[in-house]
């Protein structure tokens, strides 16, 4: 039985970069021992550390205006580095909220400067939606603007970008970076976790603005100081060797497959077979908006609550695992990041169908 995992987070991972490094754990490039056995110092990691900031910036279509950083601590380790780095003059970082995770970065902000929350959620028509970008009241002066494009729990994203004339766009897309196009000039500092499109967590992709590592801050943790860790490779700190080796591999498929402009199409095509479904059923629902539905995670809730575990039993069965929604918000979700085949979901679809017309 083919099992298709819709975990939100750690997520799956090609199966073709899966194999390979299956084939590669006890001998990685002939030298007799595994990626993780080797010095990051070493010519061999050094080498395809190098290949893969250079996979990465092929992929996203990054300028040498940029420097690529690959840190520890995940997404939330750079809710603290954004504001430690960029607070300037005592100006506020100005921070959108569109869901959990945008929130949590305004709390922990608030430690280090003046956070300024702006919540951009609202209900329509029993649906929750957010204001468009267009319509944002920012002030005239931040040291900041932090903003989560996409929300895992809530399954809202926001698609179209902000801009400011002085403070720098920063975003946090540790959950839908490369999963469709987007120009990395539009933004100063983006930040994402590995753990959902480009390998095991512990790893975090920084990709920010030379120009902002000029930037005094405030005083900070070495190992959260982006101008160190960039005149050091990302490497002040021994590095999570295993997971940045996976995500060049992961990078390097993407390529292989027509890179992210590929990837889109079938994260689009994968998101409609199942909110199609979803919004012409009486048995199951989603509470967002079209306009600023997610096309990474799609939460939909059971008409009756009661069923709730007999569905999750029964998927799990059925080889449909991890379904289960965020504690916080309840009902289902599936993730479907960019590893997840279009099998997965039509597998996920036709499931749903049958239960509707078993317990209907």
């Amino acid at each position: 039985m083919t099992v298709y995992n819709f975990c939100a987070g750690p997520a799956m991972l090609p199966p073709d970069v899966m194999k390979k490094a299956q084939q590669e754990f006890l001998d990685w490039q002939g030298l007799g021992v595994s990626v993780m056995e080797v010095s990051h110092r070493s010519k061999p990691f050094l080498a395809m550390v190098k290949e893969c900031e250079a996979s990465l910036r092929r992929l996203m279509n990054i300028s040498d205006e940029y420097e690529v950083l690959f840190m520890h601590g995940g997404g939330r380790g750079q809710f603290a580095a954004v504001p430690l780095n960029l607070s300037e003059d005592g100006l506020p970082g100005v921070y959108i909220e569109n869901g959990i995770w945008s929130k949590g970065a305004t709390s922990e902000g608030a430690k280090y400067l003046e956070a300024q929350g702006i919540d951009i959620r609202n209900d329509v028509d029993g649906k929750f939606s957010i204001t468009p970008v267009s319509e944002w009241t920012l002030p005239e002066a931040a040291s900041f603007i932090h903003y989560c494009p996409n929300e895992t729990i809530d399954g809202i994203e926001i698609f179209d970008v902000p801009s400011h004339p002085t403070a720098p766009i920063v975003a946090d897309m540790s959950s839908n970076i490369l999963s469709r196009e987007i120009n990395v000039n539009d933004f100063d500092l983006i930040y994402a976790g590995a753990q959902k499109n480009i390998g095991p967590s512990g790893l975090c992709i920084v990709i920010i603005k030379k120009t902002l590592l000029a930037r005094k801050g405030l005083v900070k943790p070495s190992i959260l100081d982006y101008a160190l860790e960039a005149q050091q490779g990302s490497m002040y700190n021994t590095p999570p060797t295993f997971a940045w080796y996976l995500a060049a591999e992961v990078f390097k498929y993407l390529e292989s497959i027509g890179g992210v402009k590929e990837m889109e199409a079938r994260n689009r095509e994968k998101a409609q077979i199942l909110y199609d479904y979803i919004d012409q059923s009486d048995f199951y629902s989603n509470k967002v908006a079209v306009h600023c539905r997610s096309l990474m995670n799609v939460p939909f809730w059971l008409k009756d609550d009661a069923l709730n575990e007999a569905f999750l039993s029964q998927a799990e069965q059925a080889g449909l695992v991890a379904l289960e929604g965020h504690r916080i918000v309840g009902g289902m979700r599936a993730s479907i990041y960019n590893a997840m085949p279009i099998e997965g979901v039509q597998a996920l679809v036709a499931f749903m169908e049958q239960f509707a017309k078993e317990n209907s």
